[in-house]
């Protein structure tokens, strides 16, 4: 009996009330630590994804041949875009003693300025997470503007 009441009250120095009390203020502690570190970390993913969203998240290469001549695919429209299918659209359109390179700026998944059916290909594979393909077409009229 002796033995049961020394657990219950103790042997003078801690007693189990005073025990589960030190307890839940030990689990208060740890459950505030946890709500803060929870908080700060949602600040942060925050901020990170306030980042990405400039990032480049679509993207798409379409090789062709601008001249229509037997020189192979060399020329080409790659587009940029980032999650709210906004970025660039750059073409390369290579002759045998030239290369000019065109840019156009895309909002909204549409060209600010008329893109040529290369370009809009690109942006149309970009969107649908597509890659590359090579001579997607074309009728050797290259970009536009």
């Amino acid at each position: 009996m002796r033995n049961a009441q020394r657990l219950l009250l103790g042997d003078g120095e801690r007693d189990v009330v005073a025990h589960a009390a030190s307890m839940q203020e030990a689990f208060q502690a740890l459950q505030d630590y946890v709500e803060e570190t929870a908080v700060r970390l949602d600040g942060r993913l925050a901020g990170v994804e306030r980042e990405l969203r400039g990032a480049i998240a679509h993207r798409a290469l379409v090789r062709y041949d601008a001249y229509n001549e037997l020189s192979g695919q060399q020329s080409m429209s790659i587009a940029l875009l980032d999650d709210q299918q906004s970025g660039i659209v750059l073409s390369c359109i290579h002759h045998r003693d030239q290369a000019r390179v065109y840019g156009k700026q895309v909002r909204g998944g549409r060209g600010e300025l008329e893109l040529s059916p290369e370009e809009a290909e690109a942006v149309r594979l970009a969107l649908a997470d597509g890659g590359e393909v090579d001579g997607a077409g074309g009728d050797g009229a290259g970009p536009s503007g």
